[in-house]
């Protein structure tokens, strides 16, 4: 077995697919005397491994060709009906963006790890993530989106999104905030909290020493890597306890990017 088929396993058998068809299903067109509607399980399970491995639309549609793995998780026989092609996959992404359904699955999601109790609530780890669009205008619009923006990191500029994420220490993402990629991090801190957390870690971009008063007189631990100052150094103290927050939060990210 590769590891994609054990992750397609994994992910079969914990997704709650029964609770998230009833949210899609009001919405999801019904069959009539014209083109017929593909299956609702099919599509959103297309759905799923278009954000799990970064599929576009025509992409999906070839894997569905080209993977045994990935047709047998979308549940598609090659030999017995018709492949989604790209256009139908399009209009069911374009129908879940238009009922806010994308939300609504998440939360389910969430729910569901609440109630098995595998969403720790102890602390929040904050990060954010640039999601790369094309910056070109050669497009019918002969324009950029506008709700994608520059940003530089380091020496490198990007265009297009930031997601802002909050996981637990495990790494498993309860809040996730989009916003354009020149939104700074910091500005997302007050939202990325369930608010029942002890702690909360995250980088040297989201230190605000406002913020380290506001939550810790609420009880909760401000665990953000301090920015050192241009007039004098961190004392060793504060350097160590930078050392042990970037561990942690390390931790915690490379569980998000093994999910």
């Amino acid at each position: 077995m590769t590891r994609r088929e054990r992750f397609l396993g994994e992910m079969d058998a914990v997704i709650p697919w029964s609770r998230l068809i009833r949210l899609i299903e009001p919405h999801y067109p019904k069959a009539g005397q014209g083109r017929q509607p593909r299956g609702l399980e099919k599509l959103l399970r297309i759905y799923f491994l278009q954000q799990w491995f970064n599929l576009s639309d025509p992409q999906a549609e070839d894997a569905i060709y080209d993977s045994e793995s990935m047709r047998h998780f979308a549940r598609v026989e090659l030999g017995d009906e018709v492949v989604p092609d790209e256009s139908t996959i399009l209009r069911f992404r374009h129908l879940l963006e238009r009922h806010a359904l994308t939300h609504a699955i998440f939360d389910a999601v969430a729910d569901l790890l609440e109630e098995r109790r595998l969403l720790l609530r102890s602390g929040t780890i904050v990060d954010a993530t640039i999601i790369a669009a094309p910056s070109s205008t050669k497009n019918a619009s002969a324009i950029r989106d506008p709700e994608r923006k520059q940003t530089r990191k380091g020496r490198n500029w990007h265009f297009g999104m930031k997601l802002h994420i909050g996981t637990d220490q495990r790494g498993i993402v309860h809040t996730v905030r989009a916003t354009a990629a020149s939104v700074a991090d910091i500005t997302q801190l007050p939202d990325l909290p369930h608010g029942q957390e002890r702690e909360v870690f995250g980088d040297q971009a989201y230190w605000k020493e406002d913020d380290r008063e506001f939550l810790e007189a609420r009880g909760m631990r401000y665990r953000i890597n301090r920015r050192p100052t241009s007039k004098r150094r961190l004392s060793e103290r504060w350097r160590m306890i930078n050392r042990a927050r970037s561990r942690t939060r390390a931790r915690g990210e490379q569980a998000f990017r093994a999910v």
